[in-house]
């Protein structure tokens, strides 16, 4: 056979090297494009970014509070559903704490008063009471309230001659008194200073047993003390909602037969002032759930029955031998929990929680003390309070928080030890200087948000922290909020920086009154729950609970969001979509909303402040 000339061989190999590298060119642009992040979602991304010239100016929307405000009909789209508002009746509804239906459960342990949820959900929006105004700037509201906003006079009788609450007019007066400290809760807490290092910022996070109207919280914030008060709705209407109207961190809750929504080490200060919670009954149960979130070194204050009860016992009008056996098993259980007591002062007692984990434990054992299950501590959406000691883990002996504000951002110890599975030092750095960012380009936007005209502010999920630390002042309080579902319980590691939160599943309503919250930020919330429950019952929960004229901030996919943005446009919000800081091309979108000012019977028109 003839061989083939050499030139033949040489234009098939040229050709054969240009199409390799052709080919390999192709695979290197196909996969930097991937990794730009644009596909999802990008064609309707950049729809919204065309139709916008600045899409950090919100042209239409309008953070300021207005005495009138034109009610959107949004007839252009046919296929937006009209969300109708509620009946007068449910002005105050709290689905998960409704009167009617508590009363259908037993009394015993105050189960009653505890979360049950109705399972018929109302899909229609909560009406603000007529004459509603945005509340007083802080720190104006801590004294005063609009008798419009919760127009119930019953605690001005109840409670006359200790102080608690005073109608004027139009408004309901505040002048720091309570059952114990008639004289003013700044005194009271001077009481407390002698003994607990309250200014130099040991003290950072303190927890109010059956709170009342939150004076004690609310007069904590001057000394840079942020404290989560609750209280169950009963007889004393609207105890927790005068809280929040206040502009002092509150939440419907009692101390009954489940846990308390919080992470174990999660307060510095435990507190209780004739809370009326039988904190020597059930084999000291009560006790022991306040230890479990208690921290190492932390302090328990107990004022009222039955602390001094030889010289108070005929003006309580109690037996004293009740008062002496009560007062007697106290000290008892606070033995076992390795409670030091440190001084009794009146009707005050305080004690100190021991704060080496090691010599508390061998004295316990030779107790023959109960142990609760150490994984267990931190598990406590709908569990049940056991009689048992929550151990301290080996790394927590001796255990140091840096004083508040430099706890902020120093690395929690639940970082530093690991206990956080994923979460590294340097993860933690790199999440706080991320929400830095973000919040940045928040204000940017949203240029209210420094000024006070947000007190009461959420995080539906608050994952590290990193949002509120990087808005943190001291004109406003964050909820932070970490879902049940979520991936990494993260709760802790939100206290042990000097911030407060709660565990929540966002199927559910939260334990609020209606028109609580001035500004709600929810990062990535609607992913987190696909197909975990409905995005219309999350979002009519978010409208109960916001103020009229209150703002959204919702940060998600851009499909996601596309479709919140559709939803509440039937629920009298106005909406503007704007990039991600990072530029358009990056999926993820921010949604701000502000929610219109409207009032039951129709009205759209406030009240004179």
């Amino acid at each position: 056979m003839a061989n083939k000339p050499a030139g033949d061989s040489r234009t098939r190999s040229s050709i054969s090297i240009f199409i390799v590298v052709g080919l390999c060119g192709f695979f290197y642009l196909l996969g930097a494009w991937q990794r730009s992040g644009f596909g999802k979602g990008d064609s309707i991304a950049l729809e919204i970014t065309k139709s916008s010239a600045d899409c950090t100016a919100l042209a239409n929307l309008s953070f300021e509070t207005r005495h009138a405000v034109k009610m959107s009909t949004n007839g252009a789209d046919s296929e937006v559903k009209v969300y109708q508002p509620c009946d007068a009746r449910y002005t105050d509804y709290t689905p998960c704490q409704d009167q009617r239906h508590a009363m259908s459960f037993p009394r015993d342990n105050m189960i009653y008063r505890e979360r049950h949820c109705t399972t018929k959900k109302l899909h229609c929006l909560i009406p603000a009471p007529k004459g509603y105004v945005t509340p007083f700037p802080w720190p104006k509201s801590r004294d005063y309230v609009p008798f419009a906003n919760a127009p119930y006079k019953s605690l001005t009788v109840e409670k006359a001659i200790q102080n608690w609450i005073q109608y004027e007019g139009n408004v309901f007066r505040f002048p720091g008194g309570g059952t114990q400290f008639p004289q003013g809760a700044d005194k009271y807490i001077d009481h407390l200073a002698s003994v607990i290092p309250i200014k130099n910022g040991t003290v950072r996070t303190a927890l109010d047993t059956g709170c009342g109207v939150a004076s004690w919280g609310a007069y904590l914030w001057k000394r840079n003390v942020i404290a989560m008060s609750f209280a169950p709705r009963d007889s004393h209407e609207a105890q927790v909602q005068f809280a929040l109207e206040r502009g002092v961190p509150a939440v419907i809750g009692v101390l009954g037969t489940i846990k308390l929504p919080y992470p174990s080490r999660a307060f510095d200060m435990a507190h209780c002032s004739r809370c009326l919670i039988p904190w020597g009954a059930n084999g000291g149960i009560y006790m022991m759930e306040v230890d479990r979130v208690l921290r190492p070194g932390g302090y328990w204050v107990l004022s009222g029955p039955p602390i001094n009860w030889k010289n108070n016992y005929k003006g309580w009008q109690r037996p004293k031998e009740e008062l002496q056996a009560e007062q007697q098993n106290i000290e008892e259980i606070a033995k076992l929990l390795c409670w030091e007591k440190k001084k009794e002062i009146g009707e005050i007692a305080i004690w100190q929680k021991s704060k080496n984990a090691n010599s508390c434990r061998r004295k316990q054992e030779k107790s023959s003390a109960t142990f609760c299950a150490a994984e267990e501590s931190d598990d406590v959406w709908y569990k049940k309070m056991e009689t048992c000691i929550t151990p301290l883990p080996d790394e927590v002996a001796g255990e140091q928080l840096k004083p508040f504000p430099d706890r902020l951002y120093a690395v929690p110890p639940r970082i530093a030890s690991g206990s956080v599975t994923g979460v590294t030092e340097e993860a933690y750095s790199k999440d706080s200087k991320l929400w830095k960012k973000r919040v940045s380009a928040y204000k940017r936007t949203n240029k209210l948000i420094d000024t006070g005209r947000y007190r009461n502010i959420m995080d539906m999920n608050a994952e590290l922290g990193g949002f509120a630390a990087a808005i943190q002042s001291s004109k406003l309080w964050v909820m932070n909020v970490v879902p049940t579902i979520a991936l990494k319980n993260t709760l802790g590691v939100i206290y042990e920086r000097g911030l407060i939160g709660i565990y929540h599943d966002w199927c559910e309503g939260f334990s609020t009154y209606p028109r609580t919250y001035d500004l709600i930020h929810a990062s990535g919330i609607f992913s987190m729950y696909k197909d975990k429950c409905d995005v219309e019952e999350i979002l009519l929960e978010m409208d109960r609970f916001l103020r009229p004229e209150g703002a959204v901030i919702f940060r998600d996919e851009v499909d996601v969001l596309t479709k919140v943005k559709h939803m509440v446009s039937g629920m009298r919000w106005e909406t503007k979509m704007v990039d991600h800081e990072d530029g358009p091309l990056v999926p993820e979108k921010i949604l701000f909303a502000v929610k219109q000012y409207w009032v039951v019977g129709g009205s759209n028109r406030t009240s004179s402040q």
